[in-house]
């Protein structure tokens, strides 16, 4: 077993059935980014949570992880490779690329490089999505996983993207949990609640959402 798989296995192995049907609730919320005769691409797509279940005419699902093959549903391509050099994804050929609690284990310059990339391989006009933890209101848990690396908030990943020629469309500062390792109860039935209810996300949300276009 490579150290990936044993990472994502001692983090994540008791809550996989959750977190597929939690990301069943959070796909209905981001399918209205995604039209459903898109391309779309996950950037680490790790157990392939969002690209199984998001509505897509193509899905790929990127991941260095050889495990990813073992998630990935037989409608779903797999390219296993790191998110810096994604030589096999074509120039301008993807709708949209999804980048879910991921840029936060790289180095600034690989995070460079990883927007460099997704930016080489969207369409004018295609969107990047971004879910990730904002140090701006979890600091003190931010570096509770060991392979976390470069502390990112809105206001820096916003920066990121611009300088890399992204437009930045939307931003939700406070938008989910900051993990499903929180205290808060693992219930999809509270997450439907939550996420109709954007006065909770002010409250509890410490993970930013950001939606970019490629001009």
């Amino acid at each position: 077993m490579n150290e990936l798989s044993r990472i994502y296995r001692t983090r994540f192995g008791k809550d996989i059935e959750f977190r597929d049907r939690m990301w069943k609730v959070l796909c209905k919320f981001f399918q209205r980014y995604v039209p459903e005769d898109a391309a779309v691409l996950d950037v680490a797509a790790g157990y392939c949570e969002f690209i199984n279940n998001i509505k897509a005419a193509r899905k790929i699902a990127v991941d260095l992880n050889p495990d990813v093959k073992n998630f990935a549903s037989s409608n779903v391509e797999v390219v296993i490779a790191e998110s810096s050099r994604m030589k096999k994804i074509r120039n301008a050929s993807m709708d949209i690329v999804f980048v879910s609690n991921f840029l936060e284990h790289l180095s600034k310059a690989d995070i460079k490089k990883t927007l460099g990339e997704i930016y080489r391989v969207l369409k004018k006009g295609g969107r990047l999505l971004v879910l990730q933890p904002n140090y701006r209101f979890c600091y003190n848990d931010y570096f509770m996983f060991f392979d976390h690396i470069t502390p990112l908030d809105d206001r820096s990943l916003s920066e990121a993207l611009k300088l890399s020629g992204f437009r930045i469309k939307e931003v939700k500062p406070r938008f989910l949990p900051h993990t499903t390792k929180s205290r808060l109860p693992k219930s999809v039935f509270l997450l439907k609640i939550y996420l109709k209810m954007p006065v909770l996300h002010r409250l509890i949300g410490k993970q930013a959402f950001i939606y970019a276009e490629k001009p």
